[in-house]
């Protein structure tokens, strides 16, 4: 086995307890599994923390890790603390509008829902080939970063860590199916949740408190704007302007809401879950969970400046401080949460991935069977494997590039589907088709330098904007199917079972949850970062009070709204929904 080359250190033992774990897991999971359902949706019985694990799970990965961490190390902490709310949001008006919905159509992959509404295998095939194409590079991604990870911390060279990662999820999720993903998901959630809060505290204590440690960061001069609402702009970076990153920002964090909403490895997790109320907890929750985890990261990798401000490459800036800021258990810890987070990513990309070759692609003569479903799976993971030899790791920017290919080619398509009367199966076809390519194109034109695109024209938001005109334009020109039509109104029929008080008064607890985060956040914001970071700057007022003025401030006290609002709606679509006195 590979790992015996491996130092046997602290930090290789606990990367493969995490391992080892892992495949216990999927091992017995896999025991269970004895028809499709099983493989495909898990049986649809997952609880409420189950589907929080697998949602929250599958986005925290090495690009968030080792990616987003070092982004932020690199100069843009502040942005970053301040806008998590705006995508992850997205998993909260996603399982009210669209998740619930996909649920109750008990289709086992998203891509076959598709094919369902608009009564087209056409449509299940093209939306089968963007997950292929989509999370295929994603799930290189991945691997690449567990790769860089193993490589780091072990004597492997990069491509046999390529190789033990690749052979740990693939023999997982080949035997084990979607039981196996989401029961991992939740076990690795668990536990790199834990490892980071630890990992954070321990060292933000060390800095003398978060507000210290922010306003001390403030003086970092090799990197003067890094916690700034705006973080580094200008010559060297990506942005001319501050006004060109905040419209960056929105755009991808907004093409992200619409990922977390519609995106095929997290609306997947609704169809596994055990009843609609389960969808909605689950949501709200993962977006708690999402939205702090990522505070927390982000803002440790821009804290790390302080204590070395020269990792290089970046991306590893979170490996170098488990192994040089904490003691070596916690730092042990946290790189095994590191690794669970990876593979439990790629356990669930590679799933998804095999389940539409065999389910949404592959034309059969025969049923399709779990021998067949898992022959694809190994056939998929082998041409990732290629894949990861040939592309050159680049785990942030590729990450993002490929996060937002399903915001352009599924996000009209997804909702519409839902709530449009006119939306035809040629549309739907033709908008998943023109927003991926509509995307893909210019991003990919610009990615080898050929284009320079503004903020405003983000490849996202043209793929959606491309998707959306045709979509509305080739529908005008055809008809909806009696059918079709029948097919959507069955969905706006909530089914009886979720009818239930009980079951809608523990629900509302959701959005109560939602209305007392947009209160506090803000307060929390303005005291550990903008008064910090105007202090450093010498920007408070005359008589020491913050400057509720500036773009720090402004961005902070947005999210009181923001939450409050979605909270409200929440509220008012669970009690309309499923109270019993409700009939339909």
């Amino acid at each position: 086995m590979l790992l015996w080359r491996a130092s046997l250190d602290i930090y290789t033992f606990a990367i493969a307890i995490s391992v080892v774990i892992f495949i216990a897991v999927g091992v017995y999971a896999g025991r269970s599994v004895k028809k499709l359902d099983d493989y495909f949706v898990a049986g649809r019985q997952a609880p409420t923390l189950v589907i929080v694990g697998t949602l929250v799970a599958s986005v925290f990965s090495t690009s968030i890790f080792l990616g987003e961490a070092g982004f932020t190390y690199d100069g843009q902490l502040g942005p970053y603390i301040l806008m998590p709310g705006v995508a992850v949001i997205g998993y909260v008006y996603g399982a009210l509008f669209f998740g619930t919905f996909l649920r109750r159509s008990r289709a086992p992959t998203v891509a076959e829902f598709f094919g369902r509404r608009f009564n087209s295998s056409r449509v299940q095939k093209a939306a089968g080939m963007t997950i292929i194409v989509g999370l295929g590079g994603y799930l290189v991604v991945v691997t690449q970063g567990a790769a860089i990870l193993l490589s780091e911390l072990t004597d492997l060279e990069y491509f046999e860590a390529i190789i033990l990662a690749w052979l740990s999820y693939t023999l997982f999720t080949m035997y084990s199916g979607s039981k196996g993903v989401i029961l991992t998901d939740t076990l690795m959630f668990l536990l790199f949740c834990g490892a980071t809060v630890f990992f954070v505290f321990y060292i933000v204590d060390g800095m003398g408190g978060v507000a210290q440690a922010v306003e001390d960061l403030t003086q970092v001069e090799s990197k003067p704007d890094i916690a700034s609402w705006h973080g580094t702009v200008g010559e060297g970076t990506e942005w001319p302007t501050s006004m060109d990153y905040l419209i960056w920002a929105l755009i991808v964090d907004m093409s992200w809401g619409f990922v977390y909403a519609v995106g095929p490895w997290q609306s997947s997790r609704h169809l596994m879950a055990r009843d609609e109320h389960v969808v909605i907890r689950a949501a709200v929750y993962a977006c708690f969970a999402v939205a702090l985890m990522q505070v927390l990261i982000y803002g440790i990798g821009g804290l790390i400046n302080l204590a070395n401000p020269n990792i290089s490459p970046s991306e590893t800036v979170m490996i170098w401080a488990a192994k040089n800021l904490v003691p070596s258990f916690l730092g042990a810890v946290l790189l095994a949460g590191i690794m669970a987070a990876a593979l439990s990513s790629a356990s669930t990309f590679l799933s998804l991935v095999g389940f539409s070759i065999s389910n949404d692609i592959v034309v059969r003569k025969q049923e399709l069977t779990l021998r067949s479903s898992r022959i694809a799976m190994f056939i998929t993971g082998a041409v990732v494997l290629v894949l990861c030899f040939i592309f050159p790791p680049n785990v942030f920017w590729l990450m993002m590039f490929i996060g937002t290919v399903f915001a352009s080619s599924w996000g009209p398509v997804g909702f519409m589907s839902i709530w449009s009367k006119s939306i035809t199966a040629e549309g739907a076809f033709w908008g998943i088709v023109l927003g991926f390519f509509g995307n893909v194109i210019p991003a990919t034109l610009e990615y080898i330098g050929l284009i320079s695109l503004p903020s405003y024209f983000n490849p996202a938001l043209i793929g959606a904007s491309i998707s959306l005109i045709a979509i509305i334009w080739i529908s005008k020109r055809g008809t909806v199917s009696a059918q079709e039509e029948q097919y959507r109104k069955d969905l706006h029929r909530t089914p009886d079972v979720d009818r239930d008080l009980a079951k809608t008064k523990r629900t509302l607890w959701a959005p109560v949850f939602l209305v007392i985060y947009g209160c506090l956040m803000p307060l929390m914001l303005i005291k550990y970062y903008v008064i910090p970071y105007q202090t450093g700057v010498g920007q408070l007022l005359a008589d020491g009070s913050v400057d509720l003025s500036t773009g720090e401030s402004i961005l902070a006290m947005l999210t009181a709204p923001v939450f409050i609002i979605l909270g409200l709606i929440v509220a008012k679509v669970v009690w309309s929904r499923y109270s019993p006195r409700q009939t339909g």
